[in-house]
């Protein structure tokens, strides 16, 4: 029989786990997925009323300035719009905490298990979006595996790969206009034609995947530097500039050995009161830029293959990010003498911009 005294312990105890909840929803409403390195810097945010599959639409670089005398108007301009189509679905993750749990422990159980339900959302979605850029197969995200010369002709439709890539039917600039026959998924910013495109030395063209160069780049995790000027090359074909370069942890130590290579300690060093080796964790915790080479940043990301890298233009966001609704928090009632929530959200993420990035495969 549970007296009165028990049953105002036991109410006390889910007070208190509930009051951990609601002051844990109000620290929420300042997180942001989009806060997080890999989605702020590779994705553009885009939101939706609806779940499933979505199309968002997004400006090609059509408008040009012209020069004007004097009193004359300017020609009038419209937006060259492209499309994808988005697959956003609902990601979720259920928190339980016994009775015992909050009774024995000296520590708020429920906020703990929160805040590592949290942590586990920030991994989710930086693997999800890591294994979309680089082509990676996984079954629980649906991405899919891409190989050197992966195109439209060798995967054709949405349904076999919602998350894109980093090829496309290429904008056949100076020759024609656009190749309307297939969806133009590479923009060119630049003058280069088709031609141009072809005629660099391992690309296909249309595809931004390529093997390496060097023999010698293959699971060792060594990285080639001419692979690295091949990639920048092609990205520069398009009229961009390569910026970033992401690396797994693997390459970080062929990195370390070249003479071009600069870590933040030297830049933070004078400048921090004496931390700079803080500060570089900081930093580096807050961005994920390690270093930089030939005026590349060097990202590093543990969820990246120790034979593959990857070099992008940032100030053009290769990837979408679709948010149906942000991390929400809520109660749950999973049973007798457990108090639980649950964290959950809905979103999607696909390659938009393939003339952005290019993928470096080792033998």
């Amino acid at each position: 029989m549970v007296t009165a005294q028990e049953g105002l312990a036991t109410s006390a105890l889910s007070g208190v786990a509930n009051r951990v909840l609601v002051d844990y929803k109000d620290a929420l409403t300042d997180y942001r997925v989009t806060d997080m390195p890999v989605i702020s810097m590779f994705a553009e945010r885009f939101t939706t009323e609806t779940g499933g599959d979505v199309d968002i639409s997004f400006s090609k670089p059509s408008m040009k300035l012209e020069q004007l005398e004097e009193g004359a108007t300017p020609a009038y301009q419209h937006t060259d719009l492209r499309s994808e189509r988005i697959n956003v679905k609902e990601w979720g993750i259920a928190v339980g905490v016994t009775r015992r749990m909050l009774e024995d422990s000296r520590f708020s159980e429920m906020e703990l298990a929160l805040n590592e339900a949290r942590r586990a959302v920030d991994r989710h979605v930086t693997e999800h979006a890591v294994k979309a850029l680089f082509g990676i197969a996984d079954t629980t995200f649906g991405t899919i595996a891409l190989t050197a010369g992966s195109s439209e002709a060798t995967v054709t439709t949405f349904a076999s790969n919602p998350h894109g890539g980093f090829f496309g039917t290429l904008d056949d600039n100076g020759s024609g206009g656009l190749d309307t026959a297939n969806d133009v998924r590479i923009a060119e910013y630049g003058i280069y034609s088709k031609d141009d495109l072809a005629a660099l030395g391992p690309v296909t063209t249309g595809s931004h995947y390529f093997v390496s160069q060097d023999s010698a780049s293959d699971a060792t995790g060594d990285i080639q530097l001419n692979d690295i000027t091949a990639a920048m090359e092609l990205i520069g074909a398009k009229g961009l500039n390569a910026d970033t370069i992401m690396i797994s942890p693997m390459h970080y130590k062929t990195l370390l050995n070249l003479a071009d290579f600069t870590t933040p300690f030297t830049a933070t060093l004078d400048g921090n009161g004496g931390k700079g080796g803080l500060d570089f964790v900081n930093q580096t915790s807050r961005t994920g830029v390690v270093g930089q080479l030939y005026g590349l940043n060097v990202v590093m990301n543990s969820y990246i293959p120790k034979n593959r890298f990857g070099v992008f233009d940032m100030s053009i966001k290769p990837m979408a990010y679709v948010e149906r609704r942000g991390l929400t928090v809520e109660e749950a009632n999973p049973g007798f003498g457990i108090t639980g929530s649950y964290m959950s959200m809905r979103y999607g993420l696909k390659v938009i911009r393939p003339e952005a990035g290019v993928i470096v495969i080792g033998d």
